[in-house]
């Protein structure tokens, strides 16, 4: 027995969200309602700007699942979403801070402010992204 059609064409298309398991229900998520990751100890914290999820994952799993949907690590312990990311300032120390939507802010670290470069497809204005 073939299966319908329209089924099948379903099965090969990537889902625009992923499923998390929360108090034995399963929920599913649009990457852009995600604002931040962050890792605490045996789990991450996915923040979404309504809520927030305790999940058994490790931030380094996460991360890799998540990239292909634009998340950036920052830190490492921290995830952010790139599309939620609306502002960037630089310390003294050579560390930036970064505003996401709802005005958290978090540190990047020297280590990973490379990464900040896939935040904007291109620059306007005078001077470049980060000091040479």
């Amino acid at each position: 027995m073939k299966p319908f059609p329209i089924l099948r064409g379903l099965a090969k298309r990537p889902s625009p969200r992923f499923a998390i398991k929360v108090k034995g229900k399963i929920i599913f998520i649009n990457p852009v309602d995600v604002v931040a990751i962050q890792a605490q100890g045996n789990y991450v914290l996915l923040q979404r700007a309504s809520c927030s999820y305790l999940l058994r994952d490790s931030i380094s799993v996460v991360a890799e699942k998540l990239e292909p949907y634009g998340f950036i690590r920052i830190h490492r312990s921290i995830l952010v979403n790139a599309s939620a990311v609306e502002e960037i300032r630089p310390y003294s120390t050579g560390e930036y801070g970064l505003r996401v939507k709802g005005g958290k802010e978090y540190t990047v670290t020297r280590t990973y402010k490379n990464n900040l470069k896939f935040l904007a497809e291109f620059w306007i204005g005078t001077g470049s992204f980060f000091p040479v």
